[in-house]
């Protein structure tokens, strides 16, 4: 988790419990829980709404083998050679 071991999340907790007090700290870590939890929701519900929307709207990408390129009679290809005299 964060890279944090046991050690240094006990002392960050006895450092809340000393400075916030043991009635209020409950109500503290419940806040942070459900904050963290709306946070992760809207996270979600905005991957599904982006994943919508590449559904619905596919990306046009064309493939050079795919599309078909007419050639004017009228116009000839340049060659490197014909150029040289």
């Amino acid at each position: 988790m964060f890279g944090l071991g046991f050690g240094e999340l006990l002392v960050i907790f006895l450092i809340a419990l000393i400075f916030i007090g043991p009635k209020k700290l409950p109500e503290l870590a419940k806040g942070l829980g459900k904050s963290i939890k709306d946070f992760q929701n809207a996270a979600k519900g905005l991957g599904d709404q982006l994943q919508e929307s590449e559904e619905s709207h596919p990306p046009k990408v064309t493939d050079a083998s795919q599309q078909s390129q007419e050639i004017d009679p009228e116009t000839k290809p340049e060659n490197k050679d014909s150029q040289k005299i």
